[in-house]
């Protein structure tokens, strides 16, 4: 497995006020009009990421699997210090370095990405999910363990139950059920993928497990990978 160290960039916003323009600037070219690569097909990657708060440091892992099977082809980590402070609906700003360069460090095309957080399921329209896709132009998805500040009716307790993710009137996500009886997982768009898409591809990575088996193993790796990190 490869760690690349990653430095903080030199442009990187350093205030909430700069780091929301950023926002702004970047939502403008989420692509919504585009439905996705086809469940089961391809490659499908998962990242995330984990922090030594005491050490001020972020490790990424991006883990690629074969999406027909759910074998893993590739994975890579990165490490590198915090560039942002904790600021809520501004986390990406935190993430996204290190996150670019475990994708940068994986031997294969990530294909479809599957972040664990928000894409347009974000206060601002912006969260990872859709950061990440316009920064490295791949298809990208969120799927989240709670609905953030966002209301939902409850999907019926079969396995593939959806309802709509609400922010007022506008349908920002899908409140999906992976497993009979056990609490949803929350679905949005990220970057060129279309809901409908996401969903479909959610339950393909869920054939055991609430979470998707992308997330599973990117949290177990960046798990290990700081432990190694803070050794």
């Amino acid at each position: 497995m490869k760690t690349t160290t990653v430095p903080v960039p030199a442009d990187w916003p350093t205030t909430e006020e700069r780091a929301r323009a950023v926002q702004d600037e970047l939502r403008l070219r989420v692509v919504l009009d585009e439905p996705g690569p086809p469940p089961g097909t391809g490659y499908v990657t998962g990242v995330d990421v984990a922090y030594d708060d005491e050490r001020d440091l972020v490790v990424a892992a991006a883990v690629v699997l074969d999406a027909a099977i759910l074998d893993v082809v590739a994975e890579a980590t990165a490490v590198g210090r915090v560039p942002f402070p904790y600021v809520p609906g501004l986390l990406a700003f935190r993430e996204i370095p290190a996150v670019l360069a475990a994708l940068d460090a994986l031997p294969v095309p990530p294909g479809l990405v599957v972040c664990d957080g928000y894409g347009l399921a974000h206060p601002r329209r912006f969260g990872l999910a859709s950061h990440l896709g316009v920064l490295t132009g791949l298809p990208t998805i969120g799927v989240a363990k709670n609905p953030f500040t966002f209301v939902y009716e409850e999907p019926g307790a079969r396995r593939g139950s959806a309802a709509p993710l609400m922010a007022g009137a506008e349908e920002v996500g899908r409140a999906l059920r992976t497993r009979d009886g056990v609490k949803p997982v929350f679905v949005s768009v990220g970057h060129r993928t279309a809901l409908d898409t996401a969903c479909a591809h959610t339950l393909a990575l869920t054939p055991e497990y609430r979470l998707p088996e992308t997330t599973r193993r990117a949290d177990a790796l960046c798990r290990r990978a700081l432990k190694e990190a803070t050794a």
